[in-house]
Parts: C-alpha cells; sequence; structure tokens
C-alpha cells in the first residue's frame, strides 16, 4: 500500500489516498488514537470520484463513532481498465430496460459476476494492508456497494464480523447458494421502488441469508430515496457487532 496524499478534514478525520498495485482507495482514520479503532469498509457503485463526497460523508460518520473507514474502486471504473464484458451487459441492460423487456439471468450474470469475481480478491488484499497499520485494529464491517460483492465477502472472508448491505443492484440467481453460506449479522436496506433492482430477487436473497440474526429494512422510493434516518440504524447496527 503506497499512500499518495494526506490531508486533515473537519472534526478531526485524517484523509489519506492510497494506491495498492493498480487500485486506489481512500483511508479515512482520527487524527490521534490512543489504541488501534475497528475499521469499516465502505463499498459503493463505481466511479470513486463521483461518488466521493457521500463516501466522504460516511466516512466522517464512521470516525466520529470511532471507527476508521476505507474504499476502493470498483474494478472497470473510474481510471481503471474498462471490463468490455461487463460494459456490453450494461448496454444490453439499458436496451432491454428501454424497450421494456425482461432482464434476463444471462444480462445479469455478465454486469456482476466479473465484478464480484475480481473486487472480493481487491477488498481481501486492502484488508490485509489496512490491519498491518498501527493505528487500524478489529473487528472489521463492511458497508454499501453491489450487495453480491458484499454477499461473497461475507462468505469468504473470516475478518468481517458484520454487513450493512444495499439492495440496490441486480443479483445473479447463483449468489442464492452463496447467500445460504453466510453466518455473519446481516443488516439489509430496499428501496421498495428501486429501478435498478428487481426487488423479488432481492427479496429471495434476503431469504436466503443463513445468518442468525439478519434485519431487512424496507422503504418506499427508488434508488436514491434512502430516509436519513436509515443510517443512523445502520450505524446502531455495527455498533452493536464492532464495539
Amino acid at each position: 500500500m503506497h499512500f499518495t496524499s494526506e490531508k486533515r478534514l473537519e472534526d478531526g478525520v485524517l484523509e489519506r489516498e492510497f494506491v495498492l498495485g493498480e487500485v486506489p482507495g481512500v483511508l479515512w482514520t482520527p487524527e490521534s488514537v490512543s489504541t488501534p479503532v475497528p475499521l469499516i469498509l465502505n463499498g459503493h457503485p463505481g466511479g470513486l470520484r463521483k461518488m466521493y463526497p457521500r463516501l466522504a460523508g460516511r466516512a466522517r460518520s464512521c470516525v466520529a463513532g470511532g471507527y476508521a473507514a476505507a474504499t476502493i474502486e470498483l474494478p472497470g471504473a473510474g481510471d481503471r481498465p474498462p471490463l468490455p464484458t461487463v460494459d456490453e451487459a450494461r448496454a444490453d441492460l439499458r436496451r432491454a430496460l428501454k424497450a421494456g423487456e425482461p432482464v434476463t439471468g444471462d444480462i445479469v450474470d455478465r454486469l456482476v459476476l466479473p465484478l464480484v469475481e475480481q473486487a472480493v480478491p481487491e477488498w481481501r488484499a486492502t484488508l490485509d494492508a489496512l490491519l498491518e497499520l498501527p493505528e487500524i485494529g478489529g473487528p472489521v464491517g463492511y458497508s454499501g456497494g453491489v450487495i453480491s460483492i458484499g454477499t461473497r465477502l461475507a462468505v469468504v472472508e473470516p475478518r468481517i464480523s458484520a454487513a450493512v448491505l444495499f439492495a440496490g443492484s441486480y443479483v445473479p440467481r447463483s449468489m442464492l447458494d452463496e447467500a445460504r453460506q453466510v453466518t455473519i449479522p446481516v443488516h439489509v436496506m430496499l428501496q421498495w421502488d428501486d429501478e435498478g433492482n428487481d426487488r423479488q430477487h432481492a427479496l429471495d436473497l434476503f431469504d436466503a441469508f443463513g445468518s442468525k440474526e439478519k434485519t431487512l429494512h424496507a422503504n418506499m422510493g427508488g434508488h436514491t430515496g434512502i430516509p436519513p434516518y436509515e443510517a443512523e440504524a445502520a450505524g446502531r447496527f455495527l455498533a452493536r457487532h464492532l464495539k
């Protein structure tokens, strides 16, 4: 991990941009810590620069709650090399939606699975590097981003203790089998009228999670209409499991 910039934000937050291999990311920590703090991995749908204001806001809330927060760019997004298979699937998705046609399982698989296959190892490598820093300890939580990436991470990464997942993207049917292997606590947020999500697939995924503790918060509205109080609920969930 190579840090490329450093700046101090309001409220005692230290923000450092980094590169791990070819993957760019951002780390937010308290300016001064006496003991290592828990870590929250903040996922997003891609386009780190475009998403920065929202991610920085989430990160400042994390630091105020006593955590470090980190994010990395999604494969094929931002300045990273494109993923032709994903780009083709995204174009097919847009054509299907514009024509009022059903979104096929083939389109969803080509759109989501390549991201999962590449992003999950990158997240795990990032976690390896972050946990070597003296100011960061455990436990570790995951929050937001593409729900299939969060699901895979919850299965394969034993260092993640709890996950807040946003049902805001299409879900390959194969992810249901993986969800049955998830045992950590999960908190799922679902926008009932999300135009970029198959609601029934999201409900099927939630039903498949093998966790003894799993919570679903569903609200009316589209993709960007998550009520502000849902952030508070997610924060309480993470505090229960990371503090």
